[in-house]
């Protein structure tokens, strides 16, 4: 059987998907407050400055997968008045928990229930194809990619933010941080430490800038940029259908 990786843990393929989902269930009512805490509210910076570099038209059909709790949904809707935005995730506590948010603040995007690596939507669908901090998570990255470049037009842009590899000085701190504090908070916070282990795991074997740029590539994508956030915490990658 095909083993893959949860966290730093080597586990059957089949299983990943299921104990992903029992983390975000276990924290996705208190997800939006410890993001804030734990990135001490940078990652709201760094979505903001993701969805500039998409440069999405106001009429364009937009699709952001992994969606959560919906703040990048809300920064395209923002962005783009007029623009068709799809939200989507696998798991449907998240979801809840984003359309209640986004229903507060004024927004009503269409939602799906669905897997990245199995989109059911046509091909050359959208303009724009987005997830943040949501790739890390997923069983077969490459097959989500294909589905990305799948479902885009012509000259559309797919936008991948997500944690990455820190530049080397801050590296030590960072560990630190990740490893000792991050799990602490998550037990004070949502009662769950166990989460934000997996997740501080999951940041480490994800591929970093320069091979999930040649994944991309691989994938079909062309014209493949990535810009930096705060030496290298986040990256946002962005490549170009031909």
């Amino acid at each position: 059987m095909t083993k893959t990786h949860f966290g730093f843990e080597t586990v059957d393929e089949e299983k990943k998907e299921k104990r992903v989902g029992e983390v975000f269930v276990s924290i996705a009512k208190s997800y939006d407050l410890m993001n804030d805490i734990a990135s001490f509210g940078l990652h709201r910076r760094w979505k903001k400055k993701a969805v500039t570099y998409v440069a999405a038209k106001n009429d364009a059909d937009i699709l952001d997968l992994a969606s959560g709790t919906g703040d990048l949904v809300r920064l395209f809707l923002e962005s783009c008045p007029r623009a068709t935005v799809i939200m989507t995730d696998i798991n449907a506590t998240m979801l809840g928990v984003g359309k209640k948010k986004l229903a507060q603040q004024g927004f009503d995007p269409d939602m799906v229930l669905c897997n990245a690596e199995r989109l059911p939507f046509p091909n050359q669908s959208f303009d724009v194809v987005s997830i943040g901090f949501g790739l890390r998570n997923v069983t077969h990255k490459e097959k989500t990619l294909a589905e990305m470049r799948r479902v885009l037009r012509p000259g559309g842009v797919a936008m991948i933010l997500e944690f990455s590899q820190v530049h080397e000085t801050i590296a030590p701190l960072y560990d630190f941080y990740s490893f000792k504090i991050l799990p602490w908070l998550g037990g004070l916070v949502t009662k769950d430490e166990t989460s934000y282990r997996y997740l501080a795991e999951s940041i480490r074997v994800h591929p970093d800038q320069e091979t999930l740029k040649e994944m991309m590539e691989s994938a079909g994508f062309r014209g493949v940029e990535y810009y930096n956030m705060t030496f290298g915490v986040a990256a946002v990658h962005i490549g170009f259908a031909g």
